[in-house]
């Protein structure tokens, strides 16, 4: 089964520590994508829905959690599913929240570990889900520091969980390209900063220090798409966390986010999401809290 494979740019900031969404919803709708972030998911009373995690394909039961590493393809199908009321508690970290030297200490082996084999994804076992299930759903009602601290005791305890089941095939994950080299890092980092302002090939070419011919094949080759794609999708990871952000209009965050007119705004962002930004707005009337 063919599916395109999206590169999500989350709404996470580096100055977050952590987001968490949660929503009731009929169906899943979106598409089969990965991103830089650690991803936990919790989902409820979807017996019949199809998980594609990596290479790993597979119906679900009423409840799951699973932990998706970085850069790994995930998505959640409606497939056979026929719930009114599907429960999905997302929560979306940096791969760099718990830093190397800090999980090389000896209370943090178990979580290291875990996150190392979340590179394949891992389903965890039924029986886990059911005890903390109740913890990662009141999440959302504990703020700033205590928060922080109980996602990590959350880690801890699942990374010492029996029965966790490893997803993916380590073949299909070692073979992805790594996007991660420091050229291409150096490229995102100044994209990130520079969205708002017109950005041309030259200008990033030079600080990948290379010709623009060689860089748009380096880019393509590294990321899958081309520059202005890639350029796009960071204006549009900025405009989804502004329109669920704040109150401003479509059009100023169309401009803010370094998009030249409105209807281009609207047309690239449709494509991309297969809804509106206005229709994105609204159906993030779910919990979405940043940590």
């Amino acid at each position: 089964m063919q599916h395109t494979i999206m590169r999500e740019i989350t709404p996470l900031t580096q100055n977050d520590c952590f987001m968490l969404f949660s929503r009731v919803k009929k169906e899943f709708s979106f598409p089969l994508h990965c991103h830089e972030e650690f991803e936990l998911n919790l989902i409820l009373n979807a017996p019949g829905a199809k998980r594609i995690v990596g290479d790993h394909v597979e119906v679900i039961e009423d409840q799951e959690l699973v932990l998706i590493g970085s850069n790994l393809n995930h998505a959640w199908f409606t497939h056979q599913c026929v719930s009114e009321e599907i429960q999905e508690l997302t929560i979306q970290f940096h791969k760099d929240l718990l830093d190397e030297k800090f999980l090389r200490r000896n209370q943090l082996s178990f979580i290291q570990k875990m996150l190392e084999n979340a590179q394949r994804g891992i389903l965890f076992s039924r029986e886990v889900t059911s005890q903390i299930r109740e913890r990662i759903l009141g999440l959302e009602h504990k703020v700033g520091f205590d928060s922080v601290l109980e996602l990590l005791s959350i880690l801890h305890d699942l990374s010492t969980s029996r029965n966790m089941r490893v997803l993916s095939d380590s073949s299909f994950t070692a073979e992805r390209p790594q996007a991660n080299s420091r050229r291409i890092e150096k490229v995102f980092e100044y994209l990130n900063t520079y969205y708002s302002r017109p950005i041309t090939l030259a200008e990033v070419a030079k600080i990948a220090n290379m010709p623009e011919v060689s860089f748009s094949r380096f880019i393509k080759k590294r990321t899958g798409t081309t520059f202005i794609d890639s350029l796009n999708e960071i204006r549009l990871g900025h405009a989804s966390r502004m329109l669920i952000d704040t109150t401003h209009s479509v059009a100023e965050i169309a401009y803010k986010c370094g998009f030249n007119n409105i209807s281009n705004f609207n047309r690239i962002f449709k494509k991309r999401k297969k809804c509106t930004p206005k229709e994105f707005r609204q159906s993030f009337s779910g919990t979405r809290l940043f940590i």
